[in-house]
């Protein structure tokens, strides 16, 4: 890689890191019901909206209300966009006048956007109408990131309570999260990215001219190209800041209407990560101690740049194959080098790994790149960033909660070995804690093998595989492993759009999503009504260097015992095969 590529990494992660303080003390004061400086115009509307709601910040919940608000909200959000789907065809803003969605993929797709997994088995631009895309779509885009958001902070005020019954309102965190931190970002993003190319508009599609007319199969002389447009940037801006990842078209971030230029390339997956970064930040100021967010943080960061290295590595050496046919795919300024199969030119293999490795770290699942044309350890890389559960980094506040969990594994094991009950944040962690913790972290391994078990074994399943062998088992895997851990990439290989993925990779969102939330509100709740325990010279200490190798071996080590032999029958065989 030459001295360009390395650059825009490192600046990459240098503006990530400088916003998350800044972002992560104004999204503190935004949930402790503090004054910032948007109050003066959205307090009104945020007043507004209690009183429609029939609520308000005094009126509090324990963790099992909490758990059914939750549930309630996203359950009538997943019914809405399912009914927009299947009645679009009669309503307004279709100028295209598609009719009516299948009801296996309405179904798939409902509960993707409605799980914040925005896994698509269809194309945007030919399948959805304008109102669709927005009232549906991209509606859910701001309501499934923020109840994430809403979970998160659930759970930290358990951590910071004592004795408490209580740990919040989800209706006020769930209007607090969309209008003081949503919105505004999501604004700022989409101006920056019209500014760029990306498309905003509710006209009809477009023609242009081809500069030379081809002849299908048919005979028929072709002279004009159909441009699909919309009001795309609005949609672009929330999939990313909230990490949803659904493109509005097709090919998402690759599309040169959702993303035309190397600074927009660099907003977007930018902004994938922002939220999730500064979260840890916030979480720091919450609990009253900012070394343990930076912990967090650290862990995160350095497991996300070892796994990045090893995407730019897999990428940037090539294909032997196609270099035994005389290509050359070596780095000059003339050649960007490695394996270019699937990436646009104008983003390279630094940008399109990079986008890769942040996608699948957090539970986005936009593509700027096609992961089914990575090289096997490029392709793996992404694959296994999801099979550690999404923590690094993560989806926001689903992977706060999630490297929670692993957090109050490693206490408790550390706990054991030294003889000592085990404590976090001045909180005993026991039995409840340590069996809704395992909950979290295997849940999504079972989901995940099970379903790409039915997947080999079934007909149906077996059908949708362009490429036997190792790679087709790789599909399989990412598509079920994407359906679990609610990130909705793929290997795109992988026909999707049939009755048996639609429905198997449907349920399988719709359970992880919840089944993981539930566990991390109850041990919120659990938390609240412990007592505070004094610090003692026993207390294991969470903010040290110790502490921050020993969280990333547990992350590693679970991570690598739950999916290491599936992914020695696909991406590793595979690149045996390629280099050997």
């Amino acid at each position: 890689m030459n001295i360009t590529s390395w650059l825009q990494l490192i600046l990459y992660m240098a503006v990530l890191i400088a916003l998350v303080k800044p972002l992560g003390a104004y999204m503190t004061r935004v949930y402790q019901g503090e004054r910032t400086f948007l109050s003066p115009v959205l307090q009104p509307v945020e007043k507004l909206v209690y009183r429609l709601a029939g609520t308000s910040p005094d009126q509090e919940m324990d963790w099992k209300v909490y758990a059914f608000a939750m549930l309630l909200f996203n359950v009538l959000g997943l019914l809405v966009v399912y009914a927009l789907q299947r009645l679009q065809g009669f309503l307004p803003l279709n100028p295209q006048g598609f009719g009516a969605v299948s009801p296996a993929s309405a179904w798939n797709t409902a509960v993707s956007f409605a799980t914040n997994t925005n896994w698509q088995g269809y194309g945007g631009e030919t399948t959805m109408s304008y109102l669709t895309q927005m009232l549906g779509m991209t509606v859910q885009n701001f309501v499934s990131a923020a109840t994430g958001m809403t979970i998160v902070i659930a759970m930290l005020r358990g951590l910071v309570r004592h004795t408490s019954k209580t740990i919040g309102n989800y209706w006020v965190d769930l209007t607090r999260s969309v209008l003081y931190i949503l919105l505004p970002l999501a604004f700022i993003l989409a101006l920056a990215l019209v500014s760029q190319g990306v498309v905003q508009t509710f006209s009809q599609d477009k023609t242009a001219a081809l500069l030379q007319p081809v002849t299908t199969a048919s005979g028929k002389t072709v002279t004009q190209q159909v441009l699909a447009v919309g009001p795309a940037a609005s949609q672009v801006a929330i999939k990313q800041l909230g990490t949803n990842g659904g493109g509005f078209f097709n090919a998402n971030s690759a599309h040169p209407f959702e993303n035309p230029t190397p600074l927009s390339n660099f907003l977007e997956s930018l902004s994938i990560l922002l939220i999730p970064a500064a979260l840890c930040y916030t979480f720091g100021k919450m609990v009253g101690d900012t070394r343990q967010g930076w912990t967090l943080l650290a862990v995160m960061t350095i497991i996300f740049v070892a796994l990045l290295a090893v995407t730019v590595w897999a990428e940037q050496t090539g294909n032997p194959a196609i270099a035994s046919l005389g290509v050359d795919i070596q780095q000059s300024n003339t050649n960007p080098g490695g394996n270019m199969e699937g990436k646009e030119v104008r983003f390279g293999v630094a940008n399109s790994a990079l986008w890769a490795t942040a996608t699948t770290a957090a539970s986005n699942g936009s593509v700027n790149s096609m992961h089914d044309s990575n090289m096997p350890l490029g392709g793996m890389i992404p694959l296994w960033l999801m099979h550690l559960g999404e923590v690094i980094y993560g989806g926001v506040g689903s992977g706060l909660y999630g490297m929670l969990a692993f957090v109050i594994v490693a206490v408790f094991v550390a706990g054991l070995m030294v003889g000592r009950t085990p404590e976090y944040l001045g909180k005993k962690i026991e039995a409840f804690e340590m069996k809704m913790a395992s909950l979290i972290l295997l849940l999504p391994v079972f989901t995940a093998l099970v379903g790409t078990a039915l997947g080999v074994m079934t007909a149906a399943g077996r059908a949708g595989v362009a490429n036997p062998g190792p790679h087709g088992f790789s599909e399989i895997l990412y598509a079920f492993s994407s359906a679990t851990a609610n990130n909705g990439s793929a290997f795109a290989g992988l026909s999707v759009n049939t009755p048996f993925y639609n429905t198997a990779l449907g349920a399988i969102m719709f359970i992880t999503r919840y089944w993981l939330a539930i566990p991390a509100l109850a041990i919120g709740g659990s938390l609240a009504l412990k007592k505070k325990v004094p610090f003692g010279a026993g207390t294991l200490e969470t903010h040290t260097p110790l502490f921050i190798a020993w969280l990333i071996a547990v992350v590693i080590i679970v991570g690598a015992l739950g999916f290491l032999p599936a992914l020695a029958l696909g991406p590793v065989i595979e690149h045996i095969m390629v280099f050997h």
